[in-house]
Formats: C-alpha cells, structure tokens, sequence
C-alpha cells in the first residue's frame, strides 16, 4: 500500500482561528471550490489581508480544514472503539455506530463524507490537501483490516481472508457514506451496518 507525506501545517493564532471555523463551514456546506477567501474573510470578520498574512494562501485553508476534520474524526471513532466491548465483532460494528454517530452531530449539513466530498474537487496528487484525503482512506482501511484479523484469527489462510474481509467491510462503510450524502435512500449506514454484521456472521463461522 502506498504511503504519502505529511502536510505542512501552521500555528494558529485566535483570527486564524476564526478564518478556519468559517472555512469549515463554508467548505463542508458548499464546496471547496465554490468558497473565495473574500467570503471567508467576510465570515470570519477578518480583512482579506490577514487572512492571507495567517495562511498564506486558500490552499492552506483547504489543508487546516481537512487536517482539522481528520484528526476529530480519529479521536472521536478511538474514543467510540476504546469503549466498545472487546468482542472483535462489536468492535467492527462499533465503527459503523461511531459513523451513524458522527452523521447525527452533523445533521443540519449532511452532505457525507468529507473527504470523499474534498476528492471530487482535489484529484491532483500534488495538491498539499491530497495526502490527507489519501491518507484517512488509508488509515481506514487499515483499521477494518486489523479488526477483521481479529475476528478471522487462526488457519493458514487467516491472513488472506481478513484482507478481504477488510475490504468489503470498507467498501460499505465508504459506500453509505456517499448514500448518506446523496440521500437516496434512507438510513444507508445502518443498512451497511447489518451487511456487516452479516459478514462478520459468515467470516466467525467459515
């Protein structure tokens, strides 16, 4: 699996703050490219200037807002995961109750995945927030890995089928998040969360 670089990241002053916060909003609610820094400045009652003088460019924003969101995420499913009960199978199914939860807290904006939302509009490797948006991914996929491990552990083709398994397990925590974004139909992550259940079932027993 490839690996990518960390992203440079800067020290936030209390304007720099407020420019971030605004941003977040602005971002997850419109798009990234659909939100100028005149906007952002507006809404976070700072002049253009030191907005610029903070971050230097929108594509900092872009980085801080996404590197912001990634690192909330990860503590709150850690935390989620830290408390559920240390039967591998709740605790892969504690990830989809983790994203249901995390959803909910934002249900006045559902628009999905951030990340995946920030990759329809940054598909260049070389943009400073691509890594970020990759790297998630990545920690998420390893993450179902590990947890699938554990409930496929034993047998000479353990390994093999806890990657698979890890993948699938992926594919629809991703996949209702989109569903979930779009809303076309309603509550796609519990849907997800009983064909991971599902999974799981068949993967204890095979």
């Amino acid at each position: 699996m490839s690996t990518v670089s960390e992203p440079r990241r800067i020290t936030k002053t209390p304007a720099a703050l407020r420019v971030l916060a605004a941003a977040e909003r602005l971002f997850y609610a419109r798009g990234i490219h659909a939100v100028g820094v005149d906007l952002i400045a507006a809404e976070a009652g700072v002049t253009k200037k030191t907005l610029y003088d903070r971050f230097g460019s929108k594509e900092q924003i872009v980085v801080e807002y996404l590197a912001g969101r990634d690192e909330r995420w990860r503590a709150f499913l850690d935390e989620l995961l830290d408390a559920a009960p240390a039967e591998p199978r709740a605790r892969v199914l504690a990830v989809f109750d983790a994203s249901l939860a995390w959803t909910r807290s934002q249900e006045s904006q559902a628009k999905g995945c951030g990340m995946v939302n920030a990759h329809a509009e940054i598909s260049d490797a070389s943009h400073p927030a691509y890594p970020i948006i990759i790297g998630q991914k990545q920690w998420m996929l390893a993450l179902f890995t590990r947890l699938a491990e554990e409930v496929v552990r034993g047998g000479a083709e353990a390994a093999e089928r806890a990657v698979s398994l890890g993948r699938s397990l992926m594919l629809l925590h991703e996949g209702a998040f989109v569903a979930h974004g779009l809303g076309i139909f309603p509550d796609p992550l519990g849907r997800a969360r009983a064909e991971a259940e599902r999974l799981l079932t068949e993967a204890a027993g095979a």
